[in-house]
């Protein structure tokens, strides 16, 4: 588990909150994937978006599926400058929780937004929500849901 954490605290920082666009390599399907290897692990992010968007981050041990989040967010249709919420939700991703490196801190703000997250579990088994508000107005929203995938056999 430490080893887990340890990594998300990393590829977080590595992944979409560095927003090296350039390196994201755009899919046959329309959709975009973001990688990071370190040692026996990686993370593939993979996300369909714009607005709104859809997507899911599946981390890998030793080649091996271990863990996986999913994700469906937006940005308020009413808030045009959709650049700002982005760049600061980049800032707040950034900033994991190291109970919980999976999104971004409980809470995050700066002189105009301030982000919000809560979650229910832990990395075992997880759903939470994000969201950007301005002036006490929610402007983004985000619900996710995740934990460890093929720890035993199924179907």
């Amino acid at each position: 588990m430490d080893e887990l954490v340890a990594f998300l605290l990393t590829a977080n920082k590595q992944g979409y909150a560095a927003g090296e666009e350039k390196a994201w390599k755009k899919e046959h399907d329309g959709s975009t994937s973001i990688e990071f290897e370190k040692g026996r692990w990686k993370m593939h992010d993979n996300f369909f978006g714009g607005e709104p968007f859809g997507g899911r981050s599946v981390i890998f041990k030793n080649g091996v599926v271990y863990w996986m989040m999913v994700y469906y967010g937006a940005v308020d249709e009413r808030h045009k400058n959709v650049d700002e919420v982005y760049q600061f939700l980049r800032e707040a991703l950034a900033k994991p929780p190291k109970k919980m490196p999976v999104r971004g801190p409980k809470t995050y703000r700066d002189k105009k937004l301030q982000y919000t997250n809560s979650w229910d579990g832990d990395l075992f088994r997880f759903t939470g929500e994000e969201y950007i508000a301005k002036v006490d107005k929610k402007i983004y929203e985000t619900f996710y849901a995740g934990g460890f995938v093929d720890q035993r056999k199924g179907v």
